[in-house]
């Protein structure tokens, strides 16, 4: 019974492995790679590690700084009877104490709001880059994707161009062509094959492109159509305050008020307190001292106002950069939704009727070489037209989904 089993189990295990040897590898869908990209992006890492550092940085920013350990022999001889001697003058006095500097409460809210504001903006960066790296991620697989759809039409051509090379053969045999005709065929073979091997190269580009977001990856077979996500005019104009380079101002803008508070706040007096115990020789009392020390800032004009008139400063600049990337942003957003409604078009006109009409063209003057009314030359002519229209098909669909790539990931996602 064991040794059946044992062999129900080789066998098993046998059956198992030929079966994962017949699938398929892996394919790499667009979803699948924006998840990679998310994972495998080291600039995504860094901005993580950042809004890290900004949290441990906010935790300390309201707290009093360390306290000060004072060490010290005060009112020491060094003339007279008593030189050198730590008991007998009643001065002398061995010091241990502790101080503590304690900044004004505006000041040290200032710094709060601060830290606060420099976690609200690293996590702003953070959701800048996660929408640029999945941007960019589908830029390069859609390009990479393009590609392979303009390979994978050829083998179809070569295939039309051996029936075509066969048809010539024939007309040639049947008295109705000429000699010269069969080099036609093969010199189309020779200008597909040229074409082809171009495309080889823009594939290993477009994948190196992709491996930058996947890694490895990026090796695997694409799958999938070509994205084409709803585009709504109305409502990305609607929703310009929410694109990501934008909505990186408010954090910032929030960081350089709370940067002013604090530079105001440099006016007001800071203070600090000191206790400290005092031993003197044993036949006199020991003694404890309490000092208080107030800051006086008495030179504004020099000091603390430079200092806030360059914060100001520095946030005028914000509000002046941000005019300017909002009318930027929408000069972008107008000549994006141009571009993509006229790839739009492109694409429909390519598919209602530059495709039906190269398709009718190859076969009419197909049909009129067969029946001895057109050159050769003029099949040839009209095959490659069609090849041209469809791969400039593929070119549209590839720009139109870029198009509308760039304004998903400007709005849409924005919110996600």
């Amino acid at each position: 019974m064991c040794h059946f089993l044992s062999i129900c189990a080789r066998l098993a295990a046998a059956v198992l492995g030929a079966l994962a040897l017949s699938l398929p590898a892996a394919a790499l869908t667009l979803e699948e790679a924006l998840r990679q990209a998310e994972r495998e992006a080291p600039s995504l890492l860094a901005q993580a590690a950042e809004v890290e550092a900004a949290r441990s940085l906010a935790i300390p920013a309201g707290e009093l700084p360390d306290p000060k350990l004072l060490l010290g022999v005060q009112n020491f001889p060094i003339g007279g009877p008593d030189r050198g001697s730590l008991d007998d003058d009643f001065m002398t006095m061995q010091m241990i104490g502790v101080m503590q500097e304690v900044p004004n409460r505006a000041k040290r809210r200032a710094r709060v709001a601060v830290a606060e504001a420099g976690v609200e903006r690293a996590a702003a960066q953070q959701q800048v880059e996660r929408l640029r790296v999945r941007r960019q991620t589908a830029l390069a697989w859609i390009a990479a994707r393009a590609v392979e759809q303009k390979l994978s039409l050829f083998k179809d051509l070569y295939g039309e161009n051996e029936l075509l090379a066969k048809a010539v053969r024939a007309s040639i045999a049947g008295g109705r062509g000429q000699a010269a005709d069969s080099v036609g065929p093969k010199l189309e073979a020779a200008l597909l094959a040229e074409q082809e091997d171009q495309l080889l190269q823009q594939l290993s580009q477009q994948r190196a492109a992709l491996r930058r977001w996947v890694g490895a990856k990026a090796d695997e077979p694409l799958s999938g159509r070509l994205p084409n996500w709803p585009v709504d005019a109305e409502h990305y104009r609607q929703s310009l305050q929410r694109h990501p380079e934008l909505a990186l101002f408010e954090p910032m803008t929030n960081e350089a008020q709370a940067q002013v508070r604090q530079a105001v706040a440099d006016k007001q007096a800071d203070w600090s307190w000191e206790l400290a115990y005092q031993k003197r020789g044993p036949v006199f009392g020991d003694m404890l001292s309490l000092q208080l020390s107030f800051d006086l800032p008495l030179f504004p004009g020099s000091r603390q106002n430079p200092r806030i008139a360059a914060k100001q400063a520095t946030l005028s600049q914000l509000y002046a950069e941000r005019q300017a990337a909002e009318r930027e942003q929408a000069q972008q957003l107008a000549d994006d939704l141009a571009e993509y409604q006229r790839f739009d078009r492109a694409l429909r006109r390519s598919e209602d009727s530059l495709l039906p009409l190269a398709e009718e063209k190859v076969a009419l003057t197909l049909a009129g070489y067969r029946a001895g009314a057109n050159e050769l030359t003029s099949v040839i002519a009209a095959r490659r037209e069609r090849v041209e229209a469809r791969l400039k098909h593929i070119d549209f669909a590839q720009a139109r989904a870029q198009s509308s790539a760039r304004l998903h990931f400007a709005y849409e996602e924005v919110s996600q």
